[in-house]
Order: C-alpha cells, then sequence, then structure tokens
C-alpha cells in the first residue's frame, strides 16, 4: 500500500524541527526575493524530490530524453554526486564515472550523442551550455535532482513521489526522510507518483490524488516501472526476466529503496539473497571478496542481479570472480505512464519545450521587429513559466 516503505524515528522530532526550521527560513529568503532565482531563455526542465534518494529520478529524467531528443539538443546537467572532480564536466567517451558520478555516467551511456554535464553551481553550468558554438548549445535543459537548488527557476518543476514513501505521511529529516516541509510542493507544476504497483485500483487513485491535495495549477501523473531483459554485466549476453523463476538471485543493491525491486523478483519466481549497502556506495575490494564469498555459498541454478547505477561502479572492480563474472546481470528500467496519462503528459513537455525553443523565439522575435509592430522594443526580460502555458 502507498506510504509502507515509511520509518519514521520518532526520537529525533526533536532535531526534525530544527532541520524544519532553517529550511523554511531559506525558503522564505527565495520567495522575498533577498536570494535570487534565475530563469533563462533556454527551456529548463528540473527533476527532482523532496524524501532522500530513490523517488526513480534518472529514469524519468531517461524518459525525458527519449521524448525530446529526436527534436531537440537535449543536455542534462547534474551536480554529479560522489565524483571526485570539482568544477563544470562535460561528458565525452573518455570521460570516467568518477569524474561525473554513477548516475551521469549510467547516462551517458546509454545517450551517447546527448550532453552530459555536471556542475555544483547550477546556473553557471547552464550558462555554459547555452553559450557555446551554435552545434553543441542546447535547446533543452534537463536538470537532474534539482527541486531544492533555487537559485535556477525551471520552466517546469516537475516533483517526483514516491508510492511507498508518500511524503504526506513522511516526516522531515533526521526523523523521516524529507527534505523539506511537505509545503514545498506547492513549486512543482507536474507532480509524479512513482513507482506504482500495475495492479493499482481506480480508488487507490481518488485517495492518493485527494489526499495530495494540489492546487489547481498542477497536474498530477502517476508512473510505475517496466523491467526490461536482463544484461550480462561482461559479455553482450540478453536473458529473458522469465528465467528468474526457480533461480536463486544474489540481489545486489547500492541504491536508496531497493525494497521494491525485491518484491517484484520475488512475486517472479526467484529465490532472493539479498546484499544491500547505501545509495552511491562505492565499492571496495573488501566488498567485492564478501560478493564472491556469499555468491560461492550459494546452491544452483544460481546468479547476480544488480541495478544499471550499481553497474557502472561495478564494472572496473578488479577481483571479482570468474564465477560472479560469468553469472553477473544488470535489470534495466523504465518508466510508463498509467491511466493512458502519457499523450497527455508528452504533451505538457513538447508543447513547452516548443513554445520556448530558440527557433520559436528567433521567429517572435522577427515579428517583434516588424514595422507595424515598432512600438515594442522586444527586448526585455523573457520569463519562461509553466504556469502560464
Amino acid at each position: 500500500m502507498e506510504g509502507d516503505f515509511i520509518k519514521i524515528n520518532e526520537w529525533l522530532l526533536p532535531l526534525s524541527w530544527l532541520y524544519g526550521l532553517a529550511v523554511k527560513t531559506r525558503n522564505q529568503l527565495f520567495e522575498l526575493g533577498i536570494l535570487k532565482s534565475r530563469s533563462f531563455k533556454t527551456p529548463v526542465i528540473s527533476v527532482g524530490n523532496i524524501t532522500v534518494g530513490g523517488a526513480g529520478k534518472t529514469p524519468h529524467v531517461e524518459y525525458l530524453i527519449r521524448l525530446l531528443k529526436d527534436q531537440h539538443q537535449v543536455a542534462v546537467l547534474s551536480r554529479g554526486y560522489k565524483r571526485k572532480s570539482k568544477g563544470f564536466v562535460r561528458a565525452d567517451a573518455d570521460t570516467t564515472m568518477r569524474e561525473i558520478g554513477d548516475e551521469p555516467f549510467q547516462m551517458k551511456q546509454k545517450f551517447p550523442d546527448i550532453t552530459i554535464a555536471v556542475d555544483r553551481n547550477r546556473c553557471h553550468g547552464i550558462d555554459l551550455l547555452t553559450s557555446g558554438d551554435e552545434k553543441e548549445t542546447a535547446d533543452v535543459i534537463l536538470l537532474d535532482d534539482a527541486f531544492q537548488h533555487r537559485y535556477v527557476k525551471p520552466g517546469v518543476n516537475i516533483l517526483l513521489v514516491d508510492y511507498h514513501r508518500l511524503i504526506i505521511y513522511d516526516k522531515l529529516l533526521p526523523a523521516g526522510r524529507l527534505r523539506e516541509p511537505k509545503d514545498g510542493k506547492s513549486r512543482a507544476d507536474i507532480v509524479i507518483i512513482t513507482k506504482c504497483p500495475a495492479d493499482l485500483k481506480p480508488i487507490d487513485y481518488r485517495v492518493i490524488t485527494k489526499a495530495m491535495n494540489l492546487f489547481p495549477y498542477q497536474a498530477l501523473f502517476f508512473s510505475t516501472i517496466d523491467y526490461s531483459p536482463l544484461e550480462a554485466l561482461f559479455s553482450n549476453v540478453e536473458m529473458p526476466l522469465e528465467q528468474v523463476k526457480g533461480t536463486n538471485v544474489l540481489l545486489l543493491t547500492g541504491i536508496a529503496s531497493p525494497k521494491q525491486m525485491q518484491e517484484d523478483l520475488t512475486a517472479m519466481g526467484a529465490n532472493i539473497t539479498s546484499l544491500t549497502y547505501s545509495d552511491h556506495h562505492q565499492f571496495k575490494r573488501k566488498d567485492i571478496r564478501h560478493i564472491n564469498e556469499v555468491f560461492a555459498s550459494m546452491p544452483g541454478p544460481k546468479m547476480v542481479i544488480t541495478t544499471e547505477k550499481d553497474a557502472v561502479r561495478l564494472q572496473d572492480m578488479e577481483d571479482i570472480s570468474k564465477e560472479v563474472r560469468e553469472n553477473i546481470y544488470e535489470l534495466p528500467i523504465k518508466v510508463s505512464f498509467m491511466l493512458d496519462q502519457e499523450e497527455e503528459f508528452n504533451h505538457k513537455i513538447t508543447g513547452y519545450v516548443r513554445k520556448n525553443s530558440r527557433n520559436s523565439i528567433l521567429v517572435k522575435a522577427k515579428d517583434e521587429h516588424k514595422p507595424k509592430d515598432s512600438h515594442h522594443t522586444g527586448n526585455g526580460p523573457r520569463t519562461i513559466s509553466f504556469r502560464n502555458n
């Protein structure tokens, strides 16, 4: 059921109150204009969450890439969590995972023709992505995990809410997993309830819709996870997911919320042994030795299944045993929209980008400079607002 993965540490609630006070003060400084948010002429779409980790940001950003890449020059800008580099880095074919972080590296491997960049200062990163050679200048910027990065004012602000960790039932850090108070959701133009069970009943949609209590300008969508065939990590072999039935699976994860994957594989008939590490865990030799030992002790038939994000951190690890190398697979995921909402969501996104793209602005500028409109300067600052589109 919704919210079933939430755990509240009641004894930490006083600290949550202090944390909430600090966050509310920061948000108020932005609302009062003391801290400044910048708008950009290039369409900017932010994808983020209020809960710490695990809401499905990467697969939703990848959905947007697939939606837009054939018609626009798409750039993804991330902070590059736990990367070993500093400043702005634009990924190329030789860029390593350590330079840009695991999630940007994963996206660069999947979409080599898309611009992937990292910069802690998102405004600085957007400036660099939109001011270079025209062939390299992005038509649309996708901001990964930027809901709290309020120095950028996106044209479309997408908030992801995990079905199993609905923000309406959660508490602020450190007692719960909320980065900011629940009312922060009012900044979202689009709210997506992610990781929904495929068999969600109509009554559940209505209950969640009412409980989220969104404003009229906010659009609510529901998405679910679709699993693709398993892909061998060290070869080009694919395996139908149905073959996990009756297999002893070592589920190896370093993500924020592995429980749903475990439940889904169990429902498919796999016998699960879990090795769970913290989100973005950097595997060390002792971890690899432990993985080798656990897998060697399991009876056959057996295999290792890991996530796409963990796979990019495991690819270059030494000391992985031959047995593990021959039997380790990554499980690719995509998202799909429920309630036949895909067309509506796609239309909102493509309509916003098309209306505010560089070509559209150039046409508009030419029209504004025609003699019949000479009383308009056409030179004022342009603010992109999804709520007005």
